[in-house]
């Protein structure tokens, strides 16, 4: 996980199911306490969500050596009736920063590419 975020007080748009997902999205080997840490929650609270995720076919693991490597099922659709048809895999795109995004600067981004 890259930078931690500055603390937010008030409400916010995203449930911590979908921030823990979204982080998971952005690094599969991603340690709990970095996922914690990430999305302001306790070590606790993400292992919690983690089991949640699990038990209902969004996320899966596998160990490997002292970590876990997650999987999401981005075909499962989420689960409230106002979501009804959208799936995992586009809520994500929206959560998730593109790669090459991560590596740029917003003045970067604003730039128009040179084609070869």
């Amino acid at each position: 996980m890259h930078g931690v975020p500055e603390s937010h007080t008030g409400w916010t748009f995203l449930t911590n199911h979908a921030r823990v997902l979204a982080a998971i999205a952005d690094d599969h080997d991603a340690r709990i306490r970095d996922i914690a840490a990430h999305c302001r929650l306790t070590e606790r609270a993400v292992q919690k969500i983690i089991a949640d995720l699990e038990r209902d076919g969004y996320l899966s693991h596998t160990r490997e050596g002292r970590t876990n490597t997650y999987q999401i099922d981005p075909s499962k659709v989420l689960r409230h009736p106002a979501e009804a048809g959208l799936t995992v895999a586009s809520l994500l795109s929206w959560l998730v920063k593109d790669e090459a995004d991560r590596k740029t600067t917003p003045d970067e981004r604003s730039r128009p590419r040179a084609t070869a």
